[in-house]
C-alpha cells in the first residue's frame, strides 16, 4: 500500500493540468510560429498577402468585447442567479438537520451570479463595439 495511492493522485492532477494548460501552450505555439513566419517574410521583402493580415486579425478582433456578448453574459448570470433563489425559495419550507432552513445561504449565494450579471449588462449597454 506504499506508492500507489501517491501515484493515482499524481496522475489525476497531471491530468487535469494537462487538460487546463495544453490547448493554451498549442495555440500560443502555433502563433509564434505563424508570428515567425511572418517576420522572416517581411525581412526578406515580401509583402503580405491582405488575405493573410485579415487572417492574423481575426483573432483579436473575435477577442474584444462586444455589446451583445456582453449583454448574453449578463442574461445567462442574471438567469443563473435567479434559479438559485428559486430554489432557496422551494427548499425553504423543509428544515435541515442543523434546525434552520437553507434559504438564507443560498439567496445570499444567489446574489453574486445576479450582480455580474446585472454588471454585464449594463457594461452591454454602454460598450460602443457591435456585432
Amino acid at each position: 500500500m506504499g506508492a500507489t495511492p501517491v501515484f493515482i493522485v499524481f496522475i489525476v492532477f497531471t491530468a487535469i493540468v494537462a487538460v487546463i494548460v495544453g490547448p493554451s501552450f498549442l495555440k500560443n505555439r502555433e502563433r509564434r510560429e505563424m508570428q515567425l513566419t511572418v517576420r522572416h517574410a517581411v525581412d526578406k521583402g515580401q509583402t503580405l498577402p491582405p488575405e493573410l493580415i485579415d487572417a492574423m486579425t481575426k483573432d483579436v478582433q473575435k477577442g474584444l468585447p462586444s455589446r451583445s456578448k456582453d449583454i448574453r453574459k449578463g442574461v445567462l448570470s442574471l438567469a443563473s442567479g435567479v434559479g438559485i433563489a428559486g430554489f432557496a425559495f422551494t427548499v425553504g419550507g423543509f428544515t435541515s438537520q442543523w434546525g434552520g432552513n437553507g434559504e438564507g445561504p443560498l439567496l445570499g449565494l444567489a446574489c453574486i451570479p445576479v450582480a455580474i450579471g446585472i454588471a454585464f449588462i449594463i457594461l452591454g449597454l454602454f460598450n460602443p463595439n457591435k456585432d
